[in-house]
């Protein structure tokens, strides 16, 4: 069994594990830091001077490449260099991150992609209604999560797995996706990681007239900063916080509002993926608001009764894995592990 260091920089945390060859794993998290770089020294220093054999790191954005993961060659590194524009809160520092690791580390690296999952989405939910010689379309984010969560269902659902799900990865950057035959079928983000439902700084989907009048008011520079570091949870608490957790200890009215906004437009996304889907066969909530906020989910779910979720209180509090009221359909909080299905997707390039 090798030994697989995983690093998952996402848009405001580094999350790393690493898999020992006994099979033990050791989990490092890195939050509120100057930057990734500050992250990366930490984790060389917490690594001890121990070696993987193996380096996986999660790339939010792919482009057309429906492959899972690739062999980080000079050719792949290039590659990703020219979509930066596609995820540039993200990408950025996940390239930071595996040059780092291949200034460390005389190992391969491996990059794993947040948009593969998506590959397997239908036309009607990947086109965009613009013309198609713009070469633009939907592609969908969050997969590697998706992906295991979809990987964890049959266990807990039993052949329910396989029906309609709606999955709600709820964190700094939120999503959701419609999982039929444990597969993604449709998703709320788009092109960008910046479209979809509101997030900590990103908007989520506006009318394009919206953009159209930001974009007399700022350059192209200053219109991407706004849409990627200034707007959603930060701009509807009138710039209190970009974080759920302060949000919900704070009790401000503006706080407050942001709050109810949030759960409304989640609310809101499910109902959307259960009218395409033609209703839906259970709720799973993952992600860091969706794995520890109760209210939160008591809030999204407390009006969806019209679709059988209907929660226990007390498991909800407890944030079980089964939450849903007994005779409701399964509503169920499964942790986020990115790190376990990148370590997973890399064995076939382990020599």
């Amino acid at each position: 069994m090798p030994t697989i260091l995983t690093i998952n920089s996402g848009s405001s945390s580094i999350k790393a594990s690493l898999f020992a060859k006994d099979g033990t794993r050791r989990n490092f998290r890195y939050e509120h830091l100057r930057d990734h770089k500050e992250a990366f020294d930490l984790l060389m220093i917490d690594l001890s001077g121990e070696v993987p054999d193996l380096v996986a790191h999660r790339f939010v954005h792919g482009g057309e490449v429906t492959d899972a993961a690739r062999l980080a060659d000079v050719a792949e590194r290039t590659r990703l260099e020219a979509i930066v524009h596609l995820a540039p809160l993200h990408l950025p520092g996940n390239l930071m991150g595996l040059d780092l690791c291949q200034q460390c580390f005389a190992v391969p690296q491996v990059v794993c992609f947040d948009t593969a999952f998506h590959a397997t989405l239908p036309e009607l939910a990947w086109r965009l209604p613009i013309p198609q010689e713009f070469g633009l379309r939907r592609f969908g984010f969050h997969g590697l999560n998706y992906a295991h969560v979809a990987s964890r269902l049959p266990a807990v659902l039993g052949d329910t797995a396989r029906g309609r799900i709606v999955v709600a990865h709820l964190g700094s950057g939120a999503s959701l996706c419609l999982l039929e035959a444990l597969k993604s079928v449709d998703t709320s983000m788009g092109f960008t990681p910046a479209g979809g439902i509101p997030m900590g700084t990103r908007s989520g989907d506006l009318d394009p007239g919206v953009m159209l009048e930001l974009a007399k008011r700022f350059d192209a520079s200053q219109l991407s900063d706004l849409v990627f570091h200034h707007m959603g949870l930060l701009a509807l608490s009138e710039g209190m916080s970009s974080e759920m957790s302060e949000l919900l200890a704070s009790g401000s009215p503006a706080a407050k509002f942001a709050i109810s906004y949030f759960c409304r437009e989640v609310r809101a996304a499910i109902g959307s993926l259960a009218a395409k889907a033609g209703g839906i066969d259970a709720l799973v909530f993952t992600g860091g608001i969706g794995e520890h906020a109760a209210t939160i989910r008591e809030s999204i779910c407390a009006p969806l009764g019209f679709l059988g979720i209907s929660l226990d209180q007390a498991a909800n509090a407890a944030s079980s894995l089964y939450i849903g009221r007994q005779g409701a359909k399964p509503t169920l909080v499964i942790p986020a592990d990115e790190e376990a299905m990148m370590h997973e997707l890399c064995m076939p390039f382990v020599n």
